[in-house]
């Protein structure tokens, strides 16, 4: 009973000093992993050679299987047998892919948004039914600051597979408007003083191909359009500023904008 005793202590120990070993061992790698990840971040961001949003991403699945590797090191350290344990890391993953079904299309999504890039945070888009601009691109979802301050977050999923309409990419965009003037009108005076009106905005480019052009001649009136190219970031501002100076230009050139009329005839019977 003593040796069985002697030994039991012996292996408590020698198990004990394992543990406390692995634990160690454990914690510092963790911390290095972490460490060399926070680096390389820091460096990406200096030469901003991948997206910020990606590498984010990237780093996040590097770290989560450099550790997966130490555990599973550490487990074969201790003397369990590694196999097995395997074995239960594979029937857990089945069994948590198919009840995580649609974490796993997110999480496709996103590595595929992450790579093809149809969007960058910061970019003003519409996606899924919303307009906004993208704060944050996850490994999950995506989310969205709409133009009224509400915040959405739109799973990966879907935001990979539904159509992506991004503002942001080209430097220009083109401001349209349509302005209806009265049949009895002069609408070639009109037309002067639209193009009177885009050459004075002073966030319009003028060398741009800028147009004013009679589109539709209707028993509601003369339709003019107007479409007038402006830098991204000021696409707001002339619109609102165009549609404005128009107004004030007809006003004061007396060009006359249509009404609705209804004609009623009284027949005697």
């Amino acid at each position: 009973m003593e040796d069985m005793a002697n030994n039991l202590i012996q292996w408590v120990i020698n198990a004990g000093i394992k543990v406390v070993i692995a634990l160690i061992v454990l914690l510092i790698g963790f911390k290095i992993v972490n460490s060399i990840f926070k680096k390389l971040e820091t460096a990406n961001a200096k030469s901003g050679k991948i997206d910020a949003s990606a590498f984010s991403a990237i780093a996040y699945v590097g770290k989560l299987l450099l550790k997966i590797v130490i555990v599973v090191c550490l487990i074969s350290y201790l003397g369990i047998n590694t196999t097995a344990v395997s074995a239960l890391i594979a029937s857990l993953g089945v069994a948590v892919g198919f009840a995580l079904n649609g974490t796993v299309s997110n999480f496709a999504g996103g590595i595929l948004l992450l790579f093809t890039r149809p969007f960058k945070v910061g970019d003003f888009v519409d996606l899924a039914g919303y307009t906004g601009t993208v704060e944050e691109i996850h490994i999950v979802y995506t989310k969205l600051a709409t133009i009224d301050n509400r915040v959405v977050s739109i799973p990966n999923g879907t935001a990979s597979t539904t159509n992506v309409v991004n503002y942001s990419v080209k430097e220009l965009r083109r401001v349209d408007h349509t302005f209806t003037v009265a049949q009895n009108t002069d609408w070639e005076k009109a037309m002067e003083c639209i193009k009177s009106v885009i050459a004075a905005c002073p966030t319009v480019e003028q060398e741009a191909d800028n147009m004013v052009r009679v589109i539709s001649n209707t028993g509601a009136g003369i339709e003019i359009t107007c479409r007038a190219w402006c830098k991204n970031a000021d696409y707001w501002e002339t619109y609102f500023s165009l549609n404005e100076a128009v107004k004030k230009a007809f006003a004061n050139a007396g060009i006359g904008l249509p009404h609705q009329q209804l004609d009623v005839h009284m027949q005697e019977k």
